[in-house]
């Protein structure tokens, strides 16, 4: 969304004109879901995509000539027919999607406080007119609401809509209320990878492109650095145990733990377990993961901390190579994003005091 949201601002301030088009509904299977987002010039560049294939270049000659005519339109796209066909898509999926004309004059600062939005990465909920007769407003209006339901942006001239949105930071789904398309961005999950090894770097490449924000922890300058990691938000090189005791951790944070040896990925768990993290990884052997918490509960840490720690980390799909491993991490992490609380991936570990030994549930 960040870069459609971006290149529409520069089209804007340019007054270069532009179209955006954008899923408002889906139902079924389709190759994109409602708040998929391309946009278009009156030279055909475009920024984004809908899935591709005949559907997005019918949506494109669509946009066009309804841009000439002024006008915003919904259209709909059964994939069961002539635009599944072409492209293989015969899955039975219905898309709805709008386009509409942009103006300088009554987008830019609507779509510069999107973009404000997005970077703040809270969450945030955009309320646009799918059906202007149960909404009173013109279809394809545009709301820009906060996690708490407050208007902070619009599109239009209307004072406020009187409808009451989901809670971003409970992660819903989008859906069509009272003549509104609602399109909830959740807070984006900010991923500390503690190690700047192969792993560490496989999975922050993976990771940014699942938008993640990327903060990648270590001790090695020469490992933690922009070359290595051209996509991570934030790099911090200092003492491993002393830079995550200054980290800021919140419920949106994830953690990961991937360090070149037993001892660092032990100062990192001490650190990293009592916080409040929605998430702590731990690779390695079952074997090392019993030693490293044995040892903390030696030292006096409470087993709950270490009892929500996911380890082994990443989804067992036989994983040999580094490409494989990252793969498994990542995959892991989108299923906790994405599903929410514990899911079939998480694999608790607890130890057994008649004899020590991993027990995975």
């Amino acid at each position: 969304m960040r870069e459609v949201v971006e290149w529409l601002i520069e089209a804007l301030e340019r007054d270069r004109g532009a179209i955006l088009c954008q899923v408002l509904e889906t139902k079924g299977s389709t190759p994109q879901k409602a708040g998929a987002m391309m946009a278009v010039d009156g030279q055909a560049a475009q920024a984004g995509t809908l899935g591709g294939g005949c559907v997005e270049n019918e949506v494109k000659t669509r946009a066009m000539r309804s841009a000439h005519e002024g006008q915003a339109a919904l259209h709909s796209f059964v994939l069961d027919h002539d635009y599944a066909w072409a492209d293989g898509l015969i899955c039975g999926g219905k898309m709805t999607i709008l386009t509409q004309s942009l103006t300088r004059k009554r987008a830019l600062a609507y779509f510069r406080s999107l973009l404000d939005s997005i970077e703040a990465a809270q969450g945030f909920t955009e309320a646009v007119v799918a059906d202007p007769a149960k909404a009173g407003l013109p279809i394809g209006d545009r709301f820009l609401l906060d996690a708490s339901g407050q208007v902070t942006a619009r599109m239009s001239d209307a004072p406020g809509i009187g409808i009451t949105i989901p809670n971003p930071l409970e992660r819903p789904k989008p859906t069509v209320k009272d003549g509104f398309a609602l399109l909830p961005s959740w807070p984006r999950i900010r991923l500390v990878i503690v190690g700047a090894g192969h792993v560490g770097q496989a999975v922050a490449g993976l990771a940014g492109q699942a938008d993640f924000d990327v903060c990648v922890v270590d001790d090695r300058r020469q490992y933690a650095n922009p070359e290595r990691f051209p996509t991570a938000r934030e790099i911090v090189v200092g003492p491993i145990a002393e830079t995550l005791r200054e980290l800021a951790i919140t419920p949106q944070t994830y953690a990961l733990i991937v360090t070149r040896g037993h001892g660092h990925d032990q100062e990192a768990l001490e650190q990293l377990a009592p916080t409040g993290a929605e998430y702590v990884g731990l690779i390695g052997s079952k074997r090392k993961i019993r030693l490293i918490f044995e040892s903390l509960l030696e030292q006096g840490m409470a087993r709950s901390a270490l009892d929500r720690v996911s380890a082994p980390v990443g989804l067992e799909i036989g994983s040999q190579t580094v490409p494989e491993i990252a793969i498994s991490i990542v995959a892991e992490l989108i299923a906790r994003r994405n599903l929410g609380g514990r899911t079939a991936v998480d694999r608790p570990i607890t130890l057994d005091r008649r004899a020590p030994r991993v027990v995975v549930e």
